[in-house]
């Protein structure tokens, strides 16, 4: 595992953020019949929120990205993608647990969604998550608040 840090984003991750993310859904979203090289991006430039989303640089690259946008429920921890070659490098575990010792600071239940069969879940069901509902193309998971 290369140096990892987070960053907080800038309007002009933007681009870089919405290609990782074409990248890293391509084959889930293929597999579910909705991949469409165009929507993968636009959707992610219409909701890009950089006052919650956080840039992962690798040994000073961009290297991924993940938001985590306060709601009334719950924490919604959402577009965490991780370049593919450091996928199982144990950066994204690093990553997801800092983020949820900082929602059990805040006594935050984290509410996210994952598509159907992504491995990722396995991801999230290792670090306290679990199901709440599902769709034929998302699976919704929650994690309640853990005691420090």
């Amino acid at each position: 595992m290369g140096d990892w840090k987070l960053r907080r984003a800038l309007a002009t991750d933007v681009d870089a953020v919405a290609e990782l993310r074409a990248v890293v859904l391509r084959a889930d979203l293929e597999r579910l019949g909705r991949y469409d090289e165009q929507r993968v991006r636009q959707r992610l430039r219409d909701g890009f929120a950089p006052a919650y989303t956080w840039v992962v640089e690798v040994d000073g690259a961009f290297a991924g990205c993940v938001a985590l946008r306060r709601a009334d429920d719950a924490h919604w921890l959402e577009h965490f993608y991780l370049a593919p070659h450091l996928q199982g490098s144990g950066i994204g575990t690093a990553v997801l647990r800092e983020l949820l010792e900082q929602c059990d600071r805040d006594g935050a239940r984290v509410r996210l969604n994952v598509l159907q069969g992504s491995p990722a879940r396995r991801l999230y069901e290792r670090h306290g998550f679990t199901l709440e509902t599902e769709d034929p193309v998302d699976v919704f998971m929650v994690r309640e608040q853990t005691s420090l």
